[in-house]
């Protein structure tokens, strides 16, 4: 017999006496083979008189159907279609199980299987059908909703507790999902779910659904229907009813994932991490992936070491072998055999930055396992579960920028993004597979949604927990430090609101105005959206992202949204360094400011991006070959190297032919005079002339003579310096002084040393405010 599952408070019937014997008696069986033939009536009176003796069942339906609202027809019909029921079956309607009574009052479809159908040929209409579940809830034997799929529930409310009452409850859930911009599509199946609601519940009063355990409703129901429970918790929660909403519920793929991930795994090792799993206060996103990959070292035990499969059984040469192991483990091994993994990368070698993401979640386990005292201490963790130096030098910035010319094309894309852009049906490119990917974001939604992804450098985890009221606008005039003259005029800088992230507590950081713009226009026509619960701070808060009582989720940007800019600007999805994400923008903003004309600086670009430590910025930004190349030129490291000197060629000297009698022909400028040493590049004081008798002082007359030749000929000779020179002309007057002093004791060309001549000359490249007269 089926239990009363439940119990109306306003009616009477369910608690009335009546005889719920589930054996038909002969008259009954009599009385009941009469309307099955398909004799009934056309009124209650007429029914009665053709059923002698089916009093038992015929008079607690007519009470029930009394109380129900509609046409007098309908509920007749409802009666007959019961009493054939009970004479299809051989049994009275008080015993029924579950199976049975959803064999006469679910739909009858062409799919249905031959032995679910009712085998009378008597069909009764969807009016017909409302009022037999009526009756069977007003009668206390009407089984769990669950199992009675596509019936309306906001008729049998209506039927049950009268159609004001149910109203009145209705319109009090439609008026607030309405203000959240619901649809009338969506409305429609809520009313309906809101009806089973109060059905659940036995009373119209909204108050008494908070006696429902909606979480093991919403886990009951088929995943299409699961959304509906969590939006009636929404409305209920904004009505005061219930104290805060459901949780939101994991997607079924991550689901599956996770199944997949706890099978074949011991029931010991198992058992400690879901422990550690729950206990651990590290953040949620933190434990779910160690979680992933304890349970993968723990079929790595079950196949290599299946005697020693508990934490407490490790010491420190088990932690080694699991360290070496994980260095050379590849994808795919000791995978679940019912997982799915993509076989694009099976076979191939773990990445450095996996394997040590694998051996910190061993290190992390065990030394949370023995703090707490749930395994005694048979090694250090910190070592015996350290990074091999093999592994982590091969780690290191590795920013992935995308290409400057696709970034121009996608910025024009999010500038012009439409609704219309977004994809509605179509192929999933990331899991290659077709399902729906309708969107019902309003337009101006997208765009700001667009522009802060493009503009702003945030992560996805950040973009969506904005809150309303991020932005803010410079309200006076600023100078620009170092740049006198140069105000920036009003409401020119945007400053953007980032909350709590993963690294630090939140800060603001200016972004360009026309992301405060679009920001601004999407303020301005949200509706009014409940607070969700911020799960970083804890805190209930109005996030800026959020449409119909559901804020964005992150992975809407990367599965959604980027591949829709993506096919409006004609840019592939991949590039040479992989799929464009939204963290790949955040590096893409990071580089382009790291090489602008006027760079940010390591310092500035990591409060911009709300790093604690440059060591973080240094994965983001990189320097460009052309910003590399333009440094390396601007250094100057070849002509730092090299100085020019003038030099003076006598080119009469050469065509007469008196060069061969050793006439001087070359006359190399050292500032105060010339020098005639025909080997002027190798002379170690050319920085230093001590004036010996290859000298011409440019005062004399035979300079003057030279100056004045009109066949003279001035060219540039580039000398290379040593160090001691280029700190000569670099470093000053103490340089100058240590090249004097070692080359006192140097003979000059002619033969004797600068100390023979006594004389101490100017150095000849040295800066004019460093150069000396010689000494008298």
């Amino acid at each position: 017999m089926t239990a009363n599952i439940y119990k109306p408070t306003q009616s009477f019937i369910a608690t009335r006496v009546y005889d719920r014997t589930p054996a038909l008696t002969a008259d009954e069986t009599a009385g009941l083979q009469y309307v099955l033939t398909g004799h009934g009536g056309t009124s209650l009176a007429k029914v009665l008189a053709k059923v002698g003796g089916c009093e038992r069942l015929v008079g607690p339906l007519a009470e029930a159907l009394d109380v129900t609202f509609g046409d007098p027809w309908w509920r007749l019909r409802g009666l007959l279609a019961l009493l054939r029921a009970c004479a299809e079956e051989g049994q009275a309607f008080w015993g029924w199980d579950t199976v049975t009574w959803r064999r006469y009052l679910a739909p009858v479809r062409k799919s249905t299987p031959a032995l679910e159908r009712p085998q009378t040929t008597f069909s009764w209409s969807s009016s017909a059908r409302q009022h037999m579940v009526a009756a069977a809830y007003l009668l206390g034997v009407m089984p769990d909703p669950l199992n009675l799929p596509d019936v309306r529930w906001l008729s049998v409310a209506a039927k049950v507790f009268g159609p004001e009452e149910t109203a009145a409850s209705i319109s009090a859930v439609d008026d607030v999902v309405k203000s959240w911009g619901y649809a009338w599509s969506r409305m429609r199946d809520l009313r309906s779910l809101t009806g089973e609601a109060l059905i659940r519940c036995g009373h119209s009063d909204l108050a008494r659904i908070a006696d429902i355990d909606l979480t093991a409703w919403r886990q009951a129901e088929p995943y299409d229907r699961r959304g509906l429970v969590y939006l009636l918790s929404r409305a209920l929660t904004k009505l005061g009813v219930l104290r805060e909403a459901i949780e939101m519920e994991s997607t079924p793929r991550h689901r599956v994932f996770i199944e997949a991930a706890e099978r074949e795994v011991p029931a010991e090792w198992l058992q400690c991490v879901e422990r550690w799993f729950k206990t651990s206060t590290l953040a949620y996103v933190t434990r779910r992936s160690a979680r992933i990959y304890l349970l993968k070292v723990g079929r790595w035990l079950a196949s290599t070491h299946p005697s020693r499969t508990s934490p407490e059984s490790w010491d420190r040469a088990l932690a080694a072998d699991a360290v070496s192991a994980l260095t050379r483990m590849k994808i795919g091994d000791f995978i679940s055999r019912a997982s799915t993994s993509s076989g694009g990368h099976i076979g191939q070698p773990l990445s450095p930055r996996s394997q040590v993401a694998y051996i910190q979640a061993l290190r992390v386990f065990f030394r949370d396992a023995q703090e707490w005292e749930w395994i005694p201490r048979r090694f250090t963790p910190a070592r015996a579960f350290a990074i091999p130096r093999s592994v982590s030098a091969l780690i290191g910035p590795r920013p992935r920028p995308i290409a400057n010319d696709h970034w121009a094309k996608l910025v024009w894309a999010g500038l012009n993004v439409g609704v219309e852009d977004l994809p509605r049906f179509g192929q999933d490119a990331k899991h290659g597979r077709s399902r729906s990917l309708m969107t019902f974001y309003p337009e101006p939604m997208i765009r700001a949604l667009s522009l802060v992804w493009l503009f702003s450098g945030l992560r996805s985890d950040e973009i969506v927990r904005l809150r309303i009221g991020c932005i803010r606008w410079q309200e006076e005039d600023i100078a620009v430090p170092g740049r006198p003259g140069d105000v920036l005029a009003r409401d020119a800088v945007c400053m953007l609101e980032v909350p709590v992230n993963k690294t630090g507590t939140a800060f603001t950081k200016p972004v360009d105005p026309v992301v405060g713009r679009a920001i601004a226009a999407w303020e301005a026509v949200r509706p009014a959206q409940p607070p969700f619960r911020d799960r970083k701070t804890g805190e209930l808060v109005d996030f800026l992202f959020c449409h119909r009582a559901r804020r964005v989720q992150k992975h809407y940007i990367n599965d959604t949204l980027i591949p829709a800019l993506c096919g409006k600007a004609g840019v592939p999805v991949e590039d040479q360094h992989g799929r464009l994400t939204s963290h790949r923008a955040r590096t893409t903003i990071a580089s382009q400011l790291y090489n602008a004309k006027d760079p940010m600086t390591l310092f500035e670009l990591q409060a911009w991006l709300g790093h604690t430590s440059p060591e973080s910025t240094q994965h983001y930004a990189k320097l460009t070959p052309l910003t590399l190349a333009k440094a390396y030129t601007d250094a100057g490291y070849f002509a730092r190297n090299i100085r020019a000197i003038e030099v003076l060629i006598d080119r009469d000297a050469v065509q007469s032919g008196a060069t061969t009698s050793g006439a001087p022909w070359q006359y190399f400028d050292v500032g105060h005079g010339y020098c005639t040493y025909s080997f002027f590049e190798q002379c170690p004081h050319r920085m230093a002339c001590p004036r010996c008798d290859f000298y011409v002082p440019k005062g004399s007359s035979k300079a003057q003579l030279l100056e004045a030749k009109s066949n003279l000929q001035r060219m540039l000779v580039e000398i290379p310096l040593n160090e001691e020179e280029r700190a000569a002309v670099e470093d000053g007057q103490a340089a100058v002084d240590k090249l004097l002093e070692r080359l006192a004791d140097v003979p000059t060309p002619a033969g004797p040393t600068p100390r023979s001549l006594g004389r101490r000359l100017p150095v000849i490249n040295a800066p004019r405010a460093e150069r000396r007269e010689p000494t008298q």
